[in-house]
């Protein structure tokens, strides 16, 4: 099938090459010619784990191609995924220009049946405006009395559920397939799109697919923030969040997964969704005060790990802090509302000198912490430094050669955010260490 992604972020991205690698013909849309040109030779913009390796092999074989122009690379397409941003406004409203934009410019070039699938997060009732808009912007010569035109186009709602960091796995074996849609034909042409993959899929109105996306994405930040609220509790008392959340974790009613306290979540979907969701209730005429709750949560958990380093380095001024990990979560070089952001600008402020290491985000993070000093490897980081804080559970810090690290340090301190090294026993080195929900003494 011939199908055209407008979007070549992390969604439109990974969309098309999953979907050019499942047997269709694609072709990849974006404003920026700089970033167009770069995928035209097979390098890709963002770090997503054997997507450069795919796109390069799909370029081979013509089963994947690049645009800038939107008339030129829907022109054949049956179906239009539409991947472009959402990013939130002040008030935690989606900002759905980038949306609007698109469909109008689909709709003053069709001259065929077209199905437009909203890829990115957006709120319900968008499916509506992107209607309405393809409507208003046909060219006159299709348009008919009463809002209709000569040919009939469809509307769907296809959210999308891929991890970064793992995105390409979670496209190939999904746990569900979302389709919001108004006519049997839409349905047919997405059955005959995932049909190489055999998914669960599930069918239902526009809307209802709009909330699903976001409501299991609130969903999931709840339970981080109620795991991390625990680990506040766990703290005071003496107990030990990793024994809690695994006698909950084996409740099938509950689980174990995103039971992992931390300082918080961050990337592109969990803040900017709930934030979202909040507006759209409030905007509907409901008060979300648990949703208002997760959020504040995820700002405190911050606080309070900058808090708990304050007190057991005591002066922060002028001391060497290092920093292990800076993106939002392994396998990703993604710095969106990375924890990182906060707690390292926070020891800034006060006077701290931080060292960082990251396997793939030190490009993008330089630009949003300027005075960081960015080094070669953990090790560089650690050197002559007062305490380390781990703040990305990056696989190969797992296996760091702590006996190294405790003579490269001026001070044993470890503030571990993530819980990463709860099982290595760090006190043997000579380490004060510090996780999170540990009793603050484990």
């Amino acid at each position: 099938m011939e199908i055209a992604v407008v979007g070549s972020g992390y969604v439109g991205l990974v969309t098309g090459a999953c979907l050019a690698q499942i047997g269709h013909k694609v072709t990849c849309i974006d404003i920026n010619v700089e970033k167009i040109n770069k995928l035209k030779k097979g390098l890709t913009p963002i770090y997503e784990p054997g997507l450069e390796l795919m796109l390069k092999d799909l370029i081979k074989k013509k089963r994947i191609s690049f645009s800038s122009s939107i008339k030129s690379g829907t022109k054949d397409a049956v179906a239009i995924f539409i991947a472009v941003g959402t990013p939130s406004k002040s008030n935690g409203e989606a900002d759905l220009t980038y949306v609007e934009n698109v469909a109008r410019e689909i709709a003053e070039n069709m001259h065929s049946y077209k199905l437009l699938v909203e890829k990115s997060t957006v709120p319900a009732e968008t499916g509506y405006r992107i209607r309405r808009t393809v409507q208003m912007n046909l060219p006159k010569k299709y348009r008919k009395a009463g809002g209709s035109s000569s040919f009939n186009f469809d509307v769907a709602s296809n959210p999308e559920f891929l991890r970064e960091g793992s995105a390409i796995e979670d496209f190939m074996h999904p746990d569900r397939v979302v389709v919001g849609v108004e006519s049997k034909k839409a349905e047919e042409i997405f059955r005959e799109i995932y049909k190489p993959l055999k998914p669960r899929m599930i069918f239902t109105d526009l809307k209802s697919a709009e909330l699903i996306k976001h409501a299991s994405n609130s969903f999931l930040a709840t339970k981080i923030s109620f795991i991390n609220s625990i680990a506040q509790v766990c703290d005071r008392v003496g107990a030990d969040v990793l024994k809690v959340a695994e006698g909950m974790g084996y409740d099938k009613r509950i689980g174990r997964a995103f039971l992992d306290a931390g300082i918080g979540y961050g990337g592109s979907c969990f803040p900017k969704d709930v934030d979202a969701f909040v507006h759209l209730s409030h905007k509907s005429g409901y008060d979300f005060i648990l949703l208002e709750a997760v959020r504040k949560v995820n700002e405190v958990q911050r606080r309070a790990f900058v808090r708990m380093i304050e007190d057991k380095l005591w002066i922060v001024k002028n001391k060497t802090i290092a920093v292990w990990g800076l993106s939002f979560k392994p396998n990703t070089d993604d710095m969106r509302s990375a924890a990182a952001l906060d707690i390292i600008q926070t020891l800034q402020k006060e006077g701290a000198n931080i060292k960082a290491f990251d396997p793939q985000a030190m490009v993008n993070a330089q630009e949003l912490l300027p005075g960081v000093t960015m080094v070669k490897d953990m090790y560089c980081a650690v050197k002559g430094a007062h305490c380390l804080l781990a703040l990305t559970e990056w696989a190969e810090f797992k296996t760091a050669d702590f006996k190294k690290v405790y003579n490269l340090m001026q001070q044993p301190l470890i503030f571990d955010g993530r819980n990463m090294f709860a099982g290595h026993n760090l006190e043997k080195f000579g380490f004060e260490y510090y996780g999170i929900g540990r009793g603050l003494s484990k």
